[in-house]
């Protein structure tokens, strides 16, 4: 996990924080790019590691959110034809997505 030792600057952080149902939160994309690892890499992770992961550390959009994302915000365009839906990672899960052996 040595990527993850780079400082990212407070700005690009909060530039990719969303509120969605309530809650602050960074969409797997961004999560995985503020890491320097694949989206692919960084689910693979959560997936092997769900203990870390309980429902009020993540959850993903539905078709619904993902299609207002998309409509609302350019940069989430790649998103509009994405056969699976994002997951959003809530503040507390966040530390623990960057603490797995897997993410590297």
């Amino acid at each position: 996990m040595k990527k993850a030792d780079v400082a990212v600057p407070a700005e690009r952080i909060e530039q990719a924080i969303l509120f969605i149902r309530g809650q602050k939160v960074l969409i797997d994309r961004d999560l995985s790019q503020l890491y320097q690892v694949s989206t692919k890499v960084l689910n693979q992770a959560v997936k092997r590691n769900k203990k870390r992961f309980p429902e009020d550390f993540m959850f993903r959009f539905t078709k619904e959110e993902r299609q207002e994302l998309v409509t609302i915000c350019d940069r989430f365009a790649p998103l509009k034809h994405s056969s699976t839906e994002p997951y959003a990672f809530t503040e507390q899960s966040v530390g623990c997505a960057l603490r797995t052996e897997c993410v590297n």
